[in-house]
């Protein structure tokens, strides 16, 4: 059996906004943005430069209840993980870009790790994980 997690949702407050973010500031890459009439809404799709696997879903709020976990999707917790195949080279290049890193770079057992906020607030982890990490050769 094979299987894979294909997309992760990432409720947002404007569409446009998070594309300009996602692409700009961590050189994702836009996969899709298709309009969906029946639904009045938009199905748009990020993913990082060279990745093989899980995308993002920008899925905007569409009521209240949703808008108010725009930017607390994990109550606080690190929500995702970007792993690269340069750690500094990417962390440099993000704060040159105003990317504001909430936890400054550290050499861990499982690599090299630093926390940042996305446009809305949500914590994300910047790693290069060690070659002998389980994860790394996935």
């Amino acid at each position: 059996m094979k299987q894979s997690i294909v997309h992760i949702a990432l409720v947002v407050d404007d569409y446009d906004d998070a594309i300009a973010f996602y692409t700009n500031k961590l050189d994702f890459e836009l996969i899709e943005d298709t309009y969906q009439s029946a639904q009045d809404k938009r199905w748009v799709v990020v993913a990082p430069p060279g990745g093989q696997g899980t995308t993002l879903l920008l899925a905007r709020a569409a009521n209240p209840e949703q808008q108010a976990f725009v930017g607390r999707q994990s109550g606080g917790r690190v929500f995702l993980f970007l792993n690269t195949d340069d750690f500094w080279r990417d962390f440099e290049r993000m704060k040159s870009r105003g990317i504001s890193f909430v936890r400054e770079p550290s050499s861990e057992e499982y690599g090299m790790v630093a926390v940042f906020e996305d446009l809305y607030g949500n914590l994300w982890d910047l790693l290069e994980l060690k070659p002998d990490h389980p994860v790394a050769s996935r």
